[in-house]
């Protein structure tokens, strides 16, 4: 794989990281939970960047990056469906996107337009009404929301089932990736100011390996999101997810170990990152879900049957 970026692409993603800049620090009057990106939202829209995955010259692997890079921000905005599921099921879907798994609340889902409605093996699409919908109170960083009302539900066949399978997990790996990454940098600075012992944090070896632990984790998860981007095989999704899933737990609990009482406050953003990582953890079945297709589609002799 070589994952070197044409000048086409790199025009596309400076142009997103500019953008990000504008959304990169927390509010100081801000004291909530979920830090809603409405208005970076609506900068990508205007900029067509929705749709960079349908440009050949730009392709899946290019909206994985944009979607990394943008879930480093402190705002949560629909952004990983838009760019990496809803290009490849080739319908005309309004956003933004949300997944019903299982008639569990789920992100974004109180102002969705179009919900992916996964009931066991199937999956369906439906167009809600807004009166369909409501919110719900979390703490996982994310709007929450849930359906309330009857759905018209188009069935999709087992072939597009799948493939949103795939995109979904590719979604949640390359979200995943960018807040390992932003998470690991709020700790980062943390540990490089707060001094015990007359030192900084930072400065001691039993932290610098725990740390050192996490980046390695945070650039393996972002590769294999990157990989399955480029491949799209259902095989390196659910390994990129898989992946993703099982190192977001470690790296939560290292870098709110590391912050200590501060990385529990509001005044500290790591919750913006953290605690949106724990929403993650249970998309399509979880870790357990995850494996199982890993173990159906990498070690059953490549058919994919079992």
């Amino acid at each position: 794989m070589d994952f070197t970026l044409t000048p086409d692409q790199a025009a596309v993603l400076d142009a997103i990281d500019r953008l990000g800049r504008q959304f990169e620090a927390k509010p100081t009057d801000f004291d909530g939970f979920a830090l809603e990106g409405n208005e970076l939202e609506t900068e990508l829209e205007d900029g067509g960047y929705f749709d960079i995955a349908a440009i050949p010259e730009m392709g899946p692997v290019t909206a994985a990056l944009a979607v990394e890079r943008l879930a480093r921000s402190p705002y949560t905005a629909e952004v990983a469906l838009s760019m990496l599921l809803r290009p490849q099921l080739g319908m005309d879907l309004p956003r933004p996107l949300a997944v019903v798994e299982n008639g569990r609340p789920g992100r974004f889902v109180d102002r969705a337009r179009t919900l992916l409605v996964i009931d066991g093996e199937t999956i369906g699409i439906a167009h809600p009404d807004a009166e369909d919908l409501e919110p719900v109170e979390s703490l996982y960083a994310y709007p929450m929301g849930r359906v309330t009302g009857a759905l018209s539900v188009q069935a999709l066949s087992a072939e597009q089932a799948d493939l949103a399978r795939t995109w979904i997990r590719v979604a949640c790996a390359a979200e995943i990736a960018g807040l390992m990454q932003a998470a690991i940098d709020a700790t980062v600075e943390h540990i490089s100011v707060r001094k015990q012992f007359g030192r900084a944090l930072g400065t001691f070896q039993a932290l610098r390996h725990r740390m050192a632990e996490c980046a390695v984790l945070a650039g393996g998860v972002r590769r294999l999101a990157l990989k399955a981007a480029w491949s799209g095989e259902p095989g390196d999704a659910a390994l990129a997810a898989f992946h993703a899933q099982d190192s977001a737990g470690k790296v939560n609990y290292d870098v709110h170990q590391m912050t200590g009482a501060m990385g529990m406050t509001l005044e500290m953003p790591l919750h913006l990152w953290t605690y949106r990582m724990k929403a993650l953890l249970s998309e399509l079945g979880g870790r357990g879900g995850q494996a199982a297709e890993v173990a159906r589609h990498c070690f059953a002799g490549g058919s994919g049957d079992e």
